[in-house]
């Protein structure tokens, strides 16, 4: 066989090879990005199905939701400017428009950015929380973010005169307040409830102290509240705990009031001393006190170091500084160059050495006479305690006011804030069932399609191990070979051993490899001639410029370094 021959053969396998190779990669390409273009299809989407658990209040905002639910069309007025606000802002029922993790999963959206939105459903049921447990969970779906704006929601109380629906604002009564809010330095969950004080008949709202932060972004984000009957509560985010504590306990102000207060008609006697020292009467400067003494001196025992050099200033003129082309000495006048410090004095001091100054033994400052007791101290005045005539013990602020209504009133500037899969009940067992079938599927599916849509950095590939995927593997240590083999064949086979070897188990003898290889070595000059698919400069043009030849395309691979030499010394004068 020729070496011409060996050379088409060898050309041949490679080609044929390659060819296999790109194949698979780009159907694999075409496989990333249908899974981007339809990001839904990439994966499983579930259908959605509505549950069969029953509570006191259960919404999954299907087709019949606007019987349920009334938009408000009061007006809200703000106590430091007296503007006055609408709740214009509009509600809908849709499916997410952003990684929507059910098929058919419809939910409450507010539509408006920049808006009050307020609006607010009755409960088929009154919810009385007397001695039970009280569980609030629902889920919200920030999908266009949020960065200043509410999602809670309000637990409405009971009244026996209704609740006025279209009229519902800030000014509502409600039992219980819980969501997250964040706007700002403030990025929290509320938890806020409103007891009623049983003396004076006012209510008063109990803010959780250290309230945990707020999880909103596109993703489905579930929020549970469980207030048990032992006057604890749990607060968790996507099924995790965030916060507990006890309400009489970890609330501002506290639930109970102090059993003693400060008498406010006590006052303070006039000769009452708070001063518990007070300077010596009977101590005098002593005669030695020298007031006048400086704190510090000059060491007089100090002498100049031997590689001193007096005669060295401490900077000098920058020795690589020049004058700049374009300074005229009559405009600008006469050119200095900069100062830099004297490189001779890196080591040791220059210029003229004068002594140290040290602390003066002998100083001893301004005299003044000591401390000691005050006799007449009686301490620290505090009026006396008296019993709180306001006081009351509430051992079970659990027992909230009855609830009888639902509602969003908020404020955001971003829209399209997703509400669904609303609990209102007294079964931890039921909300944690209710999540498992509707959210734990639907935040599955979303993460999915996230990550997805923003796919990792292609310059930083995750290492491919050949169990993870072998088909991939093989592939890639196939595709390298080759790259490498086209230049430098010996190289492919010492850096690449697995590729030789899958080449050498494929072709079933030593011998055929050897006369690839072969091969290659021949057809190298050809290959590296023809194997240039574009007119602009690459990495290996230089070399390919010293393929002898006497064709055109010789002739203008050898003109085209002096062309990219003008270009680069153009780039540096720049």
């Amino acid at each position: 066989m020729t070496r011409i021959s060996l050379g088409l053969v060898t050309l041949l396998a490679l080609s044929t090879a390659v060819s296999m190779v790109n194949a698979h990669e780009g159907h694999h390409h075409e496989e990333e990005q249908k899974a981007f273009s339809a990001p839904d299809a990439a994966i499983d989407i579930a259908e959605f199905k509505a549950t069969t658990i029953k509570a006191p209040f259960l919404e999954q905002f299907d087709i019949n939701w606007s019987d349920r639910w009334t938009a408000s069309e009061a007006t809200k007025e703000t106590t430091a400017e007296g503007e006055v606000f609408s709740y214009v802002g509009q509600w809908a029922v849709e499916e997410p428009h952003k990684y929507p993790g059910l098929k058919g999963d419809l939910g409450l959206v507010a539509k408006s950015a920049a808006t009050h939105h307020a609006i607010s459903a009755s409960l088929p049921e009154v919810v009385d929380n007397k001695d039970k447990t009280l569980v609030v969970q629902y889920e919200v779906k920030a999908q266009d973010g949020l960065e200043c704006g509410g999602a809670y929601m309000k637990l409405l109380t009971d009244s026996p005169e209704g609740i006025k629906f279209k009229e519902f604002s800030n000014d509502t009564p409600y039992t219980i307040m819980f969501g997250p809010d964040k706007c700002g330095g403030t990025n929290k969950v509320h938890f806020i409830f409103r007891h009623k004080n049983p003396i004076t008949g006012v209510y008063e709202e109990k803010h959780l102290q250290s309230a945990p932060p707020a999880k909103l972004d596109a993703l489905s984000n579930l929020y549970t509240l469980i207030v048990k009957p032992d006057q604890t509560f749990e607060i968790k985010i996507n099924g995790e705990t965030a916060s507990n504590g006890s309400l009489l306990e970890n609330f501002q102000p506290a639930v109970n009031p102090p059993k003693e207060i400060d008498d406010p008609k006590d006052s303070k006697p006039a000769d009452w001393v708070e001063e518990a020292k007070i300077l010596d009467p009977t101590a005098s400067k002593p005669e030695d006190w020298d007031e006048t003494a400086p704190p510090r001196i000059v060491d007089e025992k100090a002498t100049m170091p031997e590689d001193w050099l007096e005669d060295e200033p401490s900077e000098i003129p920058d020795p690589e500084a020049a004058k700049p082309e374009d300074w005229d000495d009559e405009e600008d006048g006469d050119w200095i160059a900069a100062s830099v410090p004297n490189p001779k004095c890196q080591d040791n001091g220059c210029g003229k050495w004068v002594r140290p100054m040290i602390s003066n033994p002998a100083y001893k400052g301004k005299w003044s006479a000591p401390l000691i007791d005050n006799p007449a101290y009686k301490g620290v005045w505090a009026p006396r305690k008296i019993a709180n005539p306001d006081f009351f013990e509430d051992l079970h602020p659990s027992n909230f006011d009855k609830i009888g209504a639902v509602g969003f009133e908020i404020w955001t500037m971003q829209k399209d804030i997703l509400f669904d899969n609303i609990y209102i009940g007294h079964s931890i067992n039921d909300a944690e069932a209710l999540a498992a079938e509707s959210w734990k599927i639907k935040h599955a599916a979303e993460t999915k399609l996230e990550e997805l849509a923003n796919p990792r950095p292609q310059n930083d590939p995750p290492t491919l191990t050949f169990k993870e995927n072998p088909i991939k593997f093989v592939v890639e240590e196939l595709k390298e070979f080759f790259e490498l083999a086209r230049e430098d064949p010996m190289n492919a086979i010492q850096s690449r051993p697995i590729a030789t070897s899958i080449l050498a188990g494929t072709v079933g003898i030593s011998f055929g490899l050897l006369l690839i290889l072969l091969g290659l070595l021949s057809a190298a000059p050809v290959a590296s001639a023809s194997y240039k698919k574009t007119d602009e400069a690459t990495a290996d043009d230089e070399d390919h410029s010293k393929v002898d030849g006497s064709d055109k395309g010789s002739e203008e691979l050898k003109e085209e370094p002096a062309v990219r030499k003008r270009t680069t010394v153009v780039e540096d004068d720049e």
